[in-house]
């Protein structure tokens, strides 16, 4: 199991209509792609907030060539979309993780 992680922080200015973006219109895009077969989203506690909030994304997948044709084929996309709407008010950086259990 590979995990495609994106950690970001949000400014509090936008806070709850990214949030809403995110639940209703990215998340639901990134599953439409057809490369992961579930998704998570953390809010990350325990930080100093005043520049933003900071929320992680996960999205699960069943091999490392998945994520590859995701990288090719959705993610440029995906991404464009997300700086044009959001610009700096949002920074984030995205990692894969594999589950070694």
């Amino acid at each position: 199991m590979f995990i495609y992680n994106t950690t970001t922080k949000v400014d509090h200015l936008v806070l709850n209509k990214w949030l809403q973006w995110q639940n209703q219109i990215y998340i639901p895009e990134v599953m439409a792609t057809g490369f992961f077969t579930e998704h998570r989203f953390y809010k990350l506690l325990e930080h100093d907030d005043n520049e933003g909030a900071i929320y992680v994304t996960q999205f699960l997948m069943p091999s490392k060539e998945a994520y590859q044709q995701y990288l090719q084929q959705s993610a440029p996309q995906l991404q464009q979309k997300a700086l044009s709407k959001w610009g700096d008010k949002i920074v984030s950086f995205s990692t894969l993780l594999q589950n070694v259990q």
